[in-house]
């Protein structure tokens, strides 16, 4: 099985992006494969938006909801899926396909609260290899 399909499978992932001193800051999100890549969603206003914005480099691992680690780590690349409605209600049909009424029940309070047009689409392109983190990340709890 690739790392893709480990982490597609993977019911949260832990997505590190790195700060501009290089230190890993990891959060577990959900995520659904779509194509040869993965989707997630987040607040745009968000600090990982900023990071992977100035350095695309992240890596991923399988993790619960608290984000302990299930699996090793994987090196890809994301993106902030921007102007493309095509692909964000794909991304969007993807995550409701895989998380059902969770994903449902999520976008009903987010548009009480006014979150569902703060959104933003992420897009995850993982590396084939699985890697080790590199030994001078710290992470942040």
């Amino acid at each position: 099985m690739s790392a893709r399909e480990q982490l597609a499978a993977a019911r949260y992932i832990n997505l590190r992006s790195f700060r501009r001193d290089g230190t890993g800051v990891n959060t577990p999100v959900w995520c659904a494969p779509l194509d040869d890549s993965l989707v997630l969603f987040t607040l745009r206003e968000s600090y990982k938006v900023k990071r992977i914005a100035r350095d695309p480099r992240v890596q991923v691992a399988q993790c619960d909801v608290r984000g302990k680690l299930l699996g090793p780590w994987h090196q890809g690349r994301c993106r902030a899926v921007i102007d493309e409605p095509e692909l964000e209600a794909r991304a969007y049909r993807a995550l409701r396909a895989k998380y059902g009424l969770q994903m449902a029940a999520g976008d009903f309070f987010s548009r009480l609260a006014g979150r569902m047009k703060r959104r933003l689409v992420m897009q995850i392109v993982v590396d084939g290899a699985a890697e080790r983190a590199p030994e001078r990340a710290q992470v942040e709890p």
